[in-house]
């Protein structure tokens, strides 16, 4: 798979990061090394299930900053993995050399989240990774977003980022509005769901199936968002 993406993706340009690894370190680095050749970068989940100290996460990420061939984006979701990470580790692993980011998704704007964007380590990208709250995040200065709901109204959200970026705050505040509402819509039932419905609706997609123990969204949910998609207002 990533030796297709890849191929891909360099005859047109773009750039493939690929979600890599496990809880274990050992076998993450092995993910890690596979991708050479052929990704850009590797999206690496905070350590599940194990719920290691933020020591262990730090000593977790700096083993693979040794042996990765790509550079790395920390994945922080305290709520699929059992485990939060705060501002100061989060810096500490920014320091790393092959750690260009984190996707950051903790479910809201915590304390954390404002003191990691009020002095980001150089060269550190943070992402917002929940996707209601992509505007709030880059409000505050974030790079950008890793987003499932970005595959509907894709323009919008690159918009949205250029607009806070460019300091339009008006214009962004109420693009950021409406996206808000339109991601929340996504998120009805469990992920990704609702989004493959309505990719599937829009005859984008061959098929809506997921596998277990994810089913299908509801037709209600997926109705809903593609109402939330249509309105612009």
């Amino acid at each position: 798979m990533a030796e297709i993406c890849g191929r891909i993706c360099r005859e047109r340009g773009a750039t493939l990061t690929v979600g890599a690894g496990s809880a274990d370190t050992r076998s993450t680095a092995e993910a890690l090394r596979a991708l050479k050749g052929d990704a850009d970068a590797a999206l690496v989940t905070v350590p599940a299930f194990v719920r290691p100290s933020e020591a262990g996460v730090l000593a977790h990420f700096t083993a693979l900053a040794e042996q990765t061939p790509v550079p790395l984006v920390v994945y922080n979701i305290p709520y699929r993995t059992g485990q939060s990470v705060g501002a100061a580790t989060l810096r500490r692993l920014g320091e790393l050399p092959m750690v260009a980011g984190v996707k950051h998704a903790v479910g809201g704007v915590d304390l954390d989240t404002v003191a990691l964007l009020a002095d980001p380590p150089a060269g550190f990208a943070v992402l917002a990774g929940d996707d209601p709250f992509l505007s709030a995040l880059l409000a505050l200065g974030a790079r950008g977003g890793i987003l499932a709901s970005a595959h509907l109204r894709t323009g919008d959200f690159a918009e949205l980022v250029r607009a806070w970026h460019a300091g339009e705050v008006e214009h962004a505040r109420s693009l950021g509005h409406r996206l808000s509402l339109m991601s929340a819509a996504m998120f009805a039932e469990p992920n990704p769901t609702v989004l493959k419905g309505v990719l599937h609706a829009q005859g984008r997609i061959p098929t809506a199936a997921v596998r277990l123990p994810l089913v299908p969204a509801s037709a209600a949910a997926v109705e809903a968002a593609l109402l939330a998609v249509r309105d612009r207002r």
